[in-house]
């Protein structure tokens, strides 16, 4: 079987990529969502992304409004630059001071608030929102996040209503983090720093990686290729010294 083309892997990947976004947008998902790169584990930190579809053809969303847990706080919240959009981030004191790396904390992030600075997420379109969140408690199993989306027709959608176990789903539900098992220690500081990352808009990641990849596969190759050569040389080798052997055997015969 012939190889398939890289180019037309890519094809085939970006065909894949296409058909998520038009299954984020289809109505069964046509709601304000959040979802972790990765795994947003108990105790650590995690970049998350939360997901605006346009559910309007004749307005665009121009503004989205999070509002954090209060019986959650977390101490450190830090949305990512998203071009074309202004950031508010509003605090609040909190009640019971919190206790990070030795120092109090007397205030946390209650609300971050997304305004457009142009168009806005148009008809037909998804815009996503990273924030890099930390640390995640330790004692739930999900974070709920109420939200309200705002269009340019003046229309405001509250995605607020929190889901009641065995009910069906509400029809303005609220974005829900689902949070995983604690993970080690080793694990926390790689998400810490993979967050910090995120928040500081660098995915250098990506290119190291695609990079190691073809550093091995030339590696590879060229393994085979060396071997390949030291066999035919072998080969070639025996092959001298046949010949020698009978060249000399007809000279004996011819001499006697």
């Amino acid at each position: 079987m012939k190889p398939v083309p890289k180019a037309s892997r890519l094809a085939a990947a970006a065909a894949v990529a296409g058909s998520a976004v038009l299954f984020l947008c289809s109505p069964a998902f046509a709601h304000v969502s959040v979802q972790p790169e990765g795994t947003a584990a108990k105790g650590g930190y995690a970049v998350v992304n939360f997901r605006v579809p346009n559910e309007r053809d004749n307005a665009s969303t121009t503004q989205l409004e999070v509002t954090f847990p209060a019986d959650a706080p977390l101490a450190s919240v830090m949305p990512q630059k998203v071009d074309g959009w202004k950031i508010t981030v509003t605090k609040s004191k909190l009640a019971k001071p919190l206790e990070v790396h030795g120092r109090q904390i007397s205030e946390a992030v209650s609300k971050v608030t997304w305004t457009a600075a142009d168009k806005g997420i148009e008809p037909g379109f998804i815009q996503q929102f990273p924030v890099s969140l930390g640390a995640l408690p330790e004692n739930a199993d999900q974070m709920v996040f109420k939200a309200i989306q705002t269009y340019s027709n003046k229309e405001v959608v509250r995605w607020i209503e929190v889901q009641k176990e065995g009910a069906e789903e509400p029809e303005n539900p609220a974005p829900v983090l689902a949070l995983s098992a604690a993970e080690d220690d080793h694990s926390h500081g790689s998400a810490a720093e993979e967050s910090s990352a995120a928040s500081s808009g660098k995915s250098g990641d990506a290119e190291p990686a695609a990079a190691t990849t073809e550093a091995s596969d030339s590696s590879d190759g060229t393994d085979t290729t060396a071997r390949v050569l030291g066999i035919v040389g072998i080969v070639v080798g025996a092959a001298g010294v046949a010949y020698g052997v009978l060249a000399g055997r007809r000279r004996t015969t011819d001499a006697s």
